[in-house]
């Protein structure tokens, strides 16, 4: 945005190389890095009370002058500023800081002090108020009082060099009144009437200084709508682009697809014959499939994926299937065989802890045309994994993916069909914004017989009741997990699996067979417990999070999360999703630290997860809890985090911005005709493949 002042802000008045320097390490480069250094909150300042009037508990601003400043000893020192107007006096108190404050304010200062209003005895008083000082001598304090007042986030870089909230506040508005003619309008007139959003200039000027709320509101939503609209634009092309591209169609569904189905000890569900009957459509056309599959866990994606790569493989071509873990790769290995076992298909597996005459046999399979289907990790990517003729691929856990790895995996093949997968269900806002490029498909329905998770959480001191019952269920025939955050001590003071293993074995647990499992055991080791597990040899799998995905053992009834306020919503929903996968009742027992010390957060996380088991449910939760850029982590997922748009609140904006990217794409492709637009989508398309390669 504002491309057109990409020039050093060292071209401004006032900025000369040591506040350039300044500047920089807060990644303002441009006089438009400069005017996009967004307020973080705002003081209204249009409306100002005596401080006599100010209303005891409650969020204020009082404006008055500095009439003394003292440190007062004592247990807890304080350091006290007393306010006053001309109706009386406030104290603003700290408890720290005392050093800086002493030479922080002079007499006369006259101060904005934000916070909540106490009583202290008789006097009023606000404790750890925001302060900033309104005037200095000879300057115009029009930009700083008696209207609503930005408030800049300032680094230690700036404070060392002393540059204030205040001080960013004078040099924007001084860049405003010089280059604020030159920012040019980049939507076009009919889209910005009919979606009711401002011209950029004015919200530029109106983000930083507004007359009322409503203009802040205005000049955020205007600026949201063109970032996501960019966004829009370019995934939206990106799509064009894959369409057009001619790629081979196939014969479906074949005659080895209606065989497996035929053999299956169970029908598929409504859901999977329809994403099936989608994606069977795609590959039969002659242009390169492009979707992405959401299903729940335990909705049976894999089967799917094997259904999908049946017509491939029946024409002679070659599929693969690439996942982020040895596990959850070992896992999809195994379930694929034991399927396709009467087809007499061949299916291998790569990872890059295989010895290299294991490897040296499976790449000569692999160029040879022998394996049917590879399954493998990152270790699929690597120059001399050659297909002799790759037609489907197919990412599991693809947000562990960035863009750049699955294109790379495309490219072992002449524009073979793509099917990313996810067992994160995400919210409609999110899959436009990050995968407005791919078809989504939604697998919705769980299979019939599968029973929901009873879910409750604990506080810690009702621990010894969920290992009883634990024991309990062990004692039934069933097998059970308990994850712990941490593998080994550290000084977070947390349970860890190691620990909790040898505490267990001689404690609570002592007459069961426990194993360990966590990500840092040498994978020989960690296929041996999981083989263990799954065979009933080992009862209790002490663990972490390794096991979140990649593992299906029907007889495992109990999922227990210790420490589980430090777990994440869509990661606890992975982890329950590890028991309920047989007939038998299941159960997730979360264990947490007491309801006083739990943070708000943590406690919503808790009560989700014990209301509901509906994973797009807790999916939208966790997006109104954490934000769009900690569920997958933008920088994992390859994608640029947010500036201003905010998914939380903006799904009208982005359904909105869709629909206009793909009736500007639909009448000019090129965006010949909108070359601020284009030229906005070629730097995000730079931007995104940086975070990519770097991700």
């Amino acid at each position: 945005m504002l491309l057109e002042l990409r020039r050093s802000v060292r071209t401004l008045r006032g900025i000369g190389s040591r506040r350039e320097l300044v500047l920089a390490d807060s990644g303002i480069l441009t006089v438009a890095d400069l005017l996009l250094y967004l307020p973080y909150r705002y003081l209204d300042r249009s409306k100002e009370s005596r401080i006599s009037e100010l209303p005891e508990g409650q969020e204020v601003t009082a404006l008055g002058q500095v009439q003394s400043t003292t440190v007062i000893p004592g247990r807890r020192r304080r350091f006290v500023l007393t306010l006053e107007d001309e109706s009386g006096e406030l104290e603003c108190v700290w408890f720290s800081g005392h050093q800086y404050l002493r030479t922080a304010f002079n007499e006369g200062d006259f101060l904005a002090a934000a916070g909540k209003i106490s009583r202290f005895g008789k006097k009023r008083q606000i404790v750890h108020p925001e302060v900033e000082v309104l005037t200095e001598a000879g300057e115009d304090t029009r930009i700083h009082t008696g209207r609503i007042i930005p408030l800049y986030s300032i680094s230690a870089r700036m404070q060392s060099e002393k540059l204030s909230s205040r001080g960013i506040r004078r040099i924007i508005h001084d860049a405003l009144d010089t280059v604020g003619s030159e920012i040019e309008e980049t939507l076009p007139e009919g889209m910005r009437t009919q979606r009711h959003v401002v011209g950029l200039a004015e919200a530029v000027r109106k983000i930083h200084f507004p007359d009322s709320m409503e203009q802040v509101d205005a000049a955020r939503t205007r600026l949201a709508f063109e970032e996501l609209l960019c966004i829009q634009l370019y995934l939206g092309s990106r799509s064009m682009e894959v369409g057009s591209r001619r790629g081979k169609g196939f014969v479906v569904p074949g005659d080895l697809a209606p065989k497996l189905i035929e053999q299956l000890p169970f029908t598929l569900t409504g859901a999977q014959q329809r994403v099936l009957d989608e994606i069977w459509a795609d590959v039969a056309r002659p242009s390169a499939m492009h979707r992405l599959l959401q299903g729940d866990v335990g909705s049976g994606k894999t089967l799917v994926a094997l259904l999908a790569v049946l017509p491939v493989v029946e024409a002679g071509a070659q599929a693969v299937l690439m996942a982020p873990t040895e596990i959850l790769a070992e896992q999809h290995r195994r379930t694929l065989m034991d399927l396709s076992k009467p087809l007499g298909i061949s299916v291998d597996l790569l990872t890059g802890n295989m010895s290299a005459g294991q490897r040296k046999g499976v790449l000569a399979g692999v160029r040879s045309g022998e394996t049917h289907i590879l399954v493998g990790t990152h270790a699929v990517l690597q120059e001399d994994v050659i297909f002799r003729e790759l037609g489907m691929c197919v990412v599991d856990e693809q947000h562990r993916f960035g863009v750049a790895q699955r294109a790379a995996l495309r490219e072992k093949g002449e524009l073979p069909h793509l099917m990313v997968m996810t067992a994160t269900p995400i919210p409609r806002t999110l899959a436009l914004t990050l995968y407005g490029d791919l078809d989504v498909t939604i697998l919705d329905e769980l299979p019939k017989g599968r029973k929901p998770v009873v879910t409750g959480w604990r506080p810690v001191a009702d621990r010894e009741k969920a290992l009883e019952f634990l024991r309990e269920e062990v004692g039934k025939g069933r097998q059970g997990y308990i994850v712990y955050p941490a593998i080994s001590e550290s000084s977070s003071g947390l349970s860890t699996a190691t620990g909790a293993f040898e505490d267990l074995g001689k404690g609570e647990l002592e007459r069961l067979s426990l194993g360990l499992l966590h990500g840092q055991l040498p994978a020989e080791v960690k296929e041996e417990a999981m083989a263990a597990f799954r065979d009933g040899t080992i009862e209790v799998l002490i663990c972490t999070t390794v096991v979140e995905v990649g593992v299906d053992v029907p007889n495992a009834s109990v999922m227990m999360v210790e420490h589980a306020e430090r777990f994440g919503l869509s990661q606890l929903h992975q982890l329950r999703g590890r028991v309920g996968r047989g007939t038998h009742e299941s159960y997730c027992i979360l264990v947490a630290i007491p309801d006083g010390e739990l943070t708000p957060d943590a406690l919503s996380r808790l009560e989700t997860m014990a209301r509901t088991t509906d994973g797009f449910e807790i999916a939208e939760m966790d997006l109104n809890i954490r934000g769009a850029g900690q569920i997958f982590g933008t920088r994992q997922a390859g994608v640029p985090e947010f500036r201003f748009a905010d998914l939380r609140r903006d799904e009208d904006l982005v359904v909105a911005a869709r629909e206009d990217a793909l009736s500007l794409l639909a009448g000019d492709p090129k965006l010949r005709r909108h070359e601020l637009l284009a030229a906005q989508v070629s730097a995000l398309e730079a931007n995104w493949k940086t975070i990519s390669d770097t991700g």
